[in-house]
């Protein structure tokens, strides 16, 4: 590469997959419909109790669904911007120069519906590990990020010093 050439990474846009909605709150949805099941039983005692139960538990599960979907991941040239939240939205800041290492893994249930996680260390004081859920398995994100992480390095004459 020559000195003073300026390379524009495009912008990334990722949101978790709603799949993995399911996945992370599996056990509350089976929950949620035995509470109903059992609050429609005519002879059940307490049934009302199951009904306001369910209920709670749908309120539980709306508000988790939303905040999944409202959770969006950006990574530009420089910076991977995590926005989260559903009534407060809140942004962190990871600069990409402080990423260390990467780690992708996938559960059984994620193997399953095709998504995986991807674990991103860094220096960064606030968010020293980043784990980005509910990726789809053919986005290569970690050569992504990598390549971004490099010529921001070199960019900014960092260099990884190892004791070996």
């Amino acid at each position: 590469m020559r000195e003073g050439t300026v390379i524009r990474f495009r912008t990334l846009f990722l949101q978790p997959h709603w799949l993995q909605f399911i996945i992370n709150e599996l056990p509350n949805i089976l929950l949620t419909g035995s509470c109903l099941i059992v609050a429609g039983v005519d002879t059940m005692p307490f049934a009302n109790l199951f009904l306001v139960a369910a209920v709670l538990l749908a309120l539980r599960l709306l508000y988790a669904f939303v905040y999944l979907r409202r959770m969006e991941y950006r990574i530009n040239g420089e910076q991977l911007i995590i926005e989260y939240g559903v009534f407060t939205r809140k942004s962190d800041y990871l600069e990409l120069y402080r990423i260390v290492d990467f780690n992708e893994h996938r559960i059984l249930p994620q193997q399953i519906c095709g998504l995986k996680s991807v674990t991103i260390y860094s220096g960064d004081r606030s968010s020293p590990k980043l784990v980005i859920t509910g990726l789809k398995n053919d986005l290569d994100l970690v050569s992504l990020i990598r390549e971004r992480v490099e010529y921001n390095k070199q960019r900014k004459g960092i260099y990884e010093i190892t004791n070996r």
